[in-house]
């Protein structure tokens, strides 16, 4: 497949769903939870999940599986009519646990969901140096020494590449002097990792590639890699071609000729839950999370979990998280009565775990580990398949907090009680907004096109106590963090975008509101935004934030492309808002920059950078650099680094 027609795809995709937006909507209908008992949890059973004794215990399963593969494809083959039956309902009660923020780390530049865990993104620090992952490319620029100045280019891909045009090259992390690049082939049909080393001179250098078997990870919201001290994390889902499994089977491979791919996967890490293993029910996904030690050359070790299409996953300091939910068709004879699975699998070592549960969580910021009271806390949604290929932008029905002890991780056959889900209103709208931040959960929704009316936060206390509504003048489609507060942001009346301070104490509160006017949001992805906050202020009631806008008009859906025209800064001073202004792109030029590979922003290009007290705006192949003064924010200098 060609790789441009191949995102560009999953683009169209987007239109589709938004098509079928109101046959989905009008489907939702809900019942109890079908694996919750009624006063008392189901207790976990066994220590935890387990593989498979042997190869042979294996291939029976498989043999399984392969039945009810080709049972499925011959009525496929008769019928060309999908049944739309309304997915089960979230009857949830309450929960009384509470959520601390995570503990403040090292300064970062990235707008990361946990501290101390790094994700993949498009630009990082790396000591005197910016590095910038664009278009199929690498490019360094020297900020150490109050400089300014490009200082090394080289191609995202291995040298002597003959079809870089087939790899998506998506996102980048950095250990020590390593830099790591993760992207997405076509032609290899896997997840391509490039390492390259950056020199005391900001030249770099590349070192080697590895290929992991996997499907396409791409996600609108979240990104596939992470990076937890020397340890890069990789979430993969892969097809499972059941009829020859050794294909499916997660393995990786040196970029060389000769090189045979080496499996990651034995038997006893090929993980299914209980109420799967009867071969009842057919598992056309193995969900992989492969971690690999960037500090001892390049060992990786991979689990694999049998599952279901629809995921979502979550990166603590402590765990990897899996959520799968039910078949695409639960009224098919296969999906009837598939319970979905939410799995754990701690970093530190020890077993995996599974429990049963309801529901879909809409993104990774669906998620909230509290690992000092040994809970997981999830948001869901009762209709919605989960955050691949556009999915997460889709979701409705009801809305529940699931509050999941530790203690009930065991092998799937245990679910989550009544009292474990607390039912929560239910909002209007299919683009659902969610994210925990200190002691609450928030969420809202609207749908494209309305969105710029009156919105509703929904702000949630984990200790307990009445959910509260705080009108918004403005839609919500972000949600972020301001030290214990937070911030929702999105389309105004008149071409505006507006940013709402709450505060976040023993009630939620509106603090203060300011519209941006003729802006529109440039980017959605979560690293887009940074707030930071003025020293002694950790609470975030004084700050600095930063966002992409767009000043120019845009199409429906060319946010999530990237587009922002400049980053517009805001101060937040004893909670109140205040413009400080804009530092802009230069008018685009019509010139090539020969690109290669990963010739669309799908990541987005345009990021704002606070680091040792300096201000910088990343637009394209520019970084430009601010003044910030008590009032406004004015350009210093900016450098061009295109190619």
């Amino acid at each position: 497949m060609d790789t441009v027609q191949a995102r560009s795809g999953q683009a169209l995709s987007l239109g589709v769903l938004l098509a079928l937006v109101a046959v989905l909507m009008a489907a939702v209908g809900f019942s109890a939870p079908s694996g919750a008992q009624e006063n008392a949890a189901a207790p976990a059973s066994g220590a935890g999940l387990s593989g498979f004794a042997n190869k042979a215990a294996l291939d029976a399963f498989t043999r399984k599986m392969a039945r009810l593969e080709r049972k499925q494809q011959e009525a496929v083959a008769d019928t060309v009519m999908y049944s739309m039956a309304a997915p089960p309902a979230i009857d949830p009660v309450a929960t009384d646990a509470a959520n601390e923020p995570p503990p403040p780390g090292a300064e970062s530049i990235t707008n990361t969901q946990e501290a101390g865990v790094d994700e993949g993104g498009i630009v990082k620090q790396a000591g005197d140096y910016l590095v910038v992952l664009r278009r199929g490319r690498l490019f360094t620029i020297r900020i150490g020494g109050d400089a300014l100045a490009p200082a090394g280019m080289i191609d995202a891909f291995p040298p002597g590449k003959k079809d870089p045009d087939e790899t998506w090259y998506d996102e980048m992390l950095i250990h020590d002097r390593q830099v790591i690049v993760i992207g997405y082939s076509y032609g290899s049909e896997g997840t391509e990792i490039n390492r390259f080393d950056i020199a005391e001179d900001g030249k770099l250098a590349y070192r080697d590639t590895h290929y992991m078997r996997s499907g396409d990870y791409y996600s609108s919201s979240n990104y596939a890699s992470r990076l937890i001290g020397d340890e890069l994390v990789v979430y993969t889902p892969v097809y499972a071609n059941w009829a020859k499994l050794e294909d499916s089977l997660p393995a990786i491979r040196k970029r060389s000729p000769y090189a045979k791919p080496l499996p990651l996967v034995k038997p006893q890490d090929f993980m299914v839950a209980e109420p799967y293993r009867s071969g009842r029910y057919l598992l056309d996904t193995l969900h992989t999370v492969t971690r690999c030690k960037l500090s001892a050359g390049f060992e990786c070790r991979a689990s694999a979990i049998a599952g279901t299409w629809s995921h979502a996953f979550y990166v603590s300091a402590e765990a990897v998280y899996v959520w799968t939910g039910m078949t695409d068709d639960p009224s098919s004879e296969e999906g009837r009565g598939l319970p979905g699975q939410l799995y754990r699998i701690p970093l530190a070592g020890g077993a995996a775990g599974a429990v049963q549960v309801s529901g879909a969580p809409v993104d990774q910021f669906s998620f909230a580990e509290d690992a000092r009271a040994g809970v997981l806390r999830v948001l869901l949604r009762g209709e919605g398949e989960g955050e691949g290929m556009w999915e997460g932008e889709v979701s409705g029905g009801s809305v529940a907090l699931a509050s999941v002890p530790f203690a009930l991780f065991g092998n799937g056959k245990g679910s989550l009680a009544r009292d474990d889900y607390r039912t929560l209103p239910e909002p209007e709208g299919w683009r659902f907004q969610n994210r925990f931040v200190g002691d609450y959960v928030l969420y809202a929704a609207g749908d494209y096109g309305s969105e710029e009316e009156t919105g509703t936060v929904y702000a949630v206390p984990l200790g307990g106590g009445a959910v509260q509504e705080v009108a918004v003048p403005h839609g919500i489609t972000r949600f972020d963090r301001m030290g214990q507060d937070a911030i929702a942001i999105g389309p105004a009346r008149g071409d505006g975008l507006g940013f709402s301070a709450l505060s976040l104490g023993s009630t939620a509160k509106l603090e203060d509101v300011h519209i941006l006017a003729a802006a529109g949001e440039g980017e959605t992805r979560s690293q887009a935004f940074f707030f930071r906050p003025d020293p002694g202020s950790a609470d975030g009631a004084s700050g600095v934030l930063g966002l992409p806008v767009n000043r120019e008009s845009m199409r429906d859906g060319e946010e999530f492309l990237g587009s922002g025209s400049a980053i517009a800064f805001l101060r937040r001073a004893s909670r109140k808002l205040s413009p400080l202004g804009e530092l802009a792109a230069a008018p685009r030029l019509s010139q090539s920059d020969n690109c290669k590979a990963s010739c669309v922003d799908w990541y987005g290009n345009a990021r704002p950078i606070f680091t040792g007290g300096r201000v910088f705006a990343l637009m394209g192949y520019e970084l430009v650099e601010g003044t910030l003064s008590g009032s406004s924010i004015t350009e210093r200098r900016r450098a061009s680094f295109a190619p």
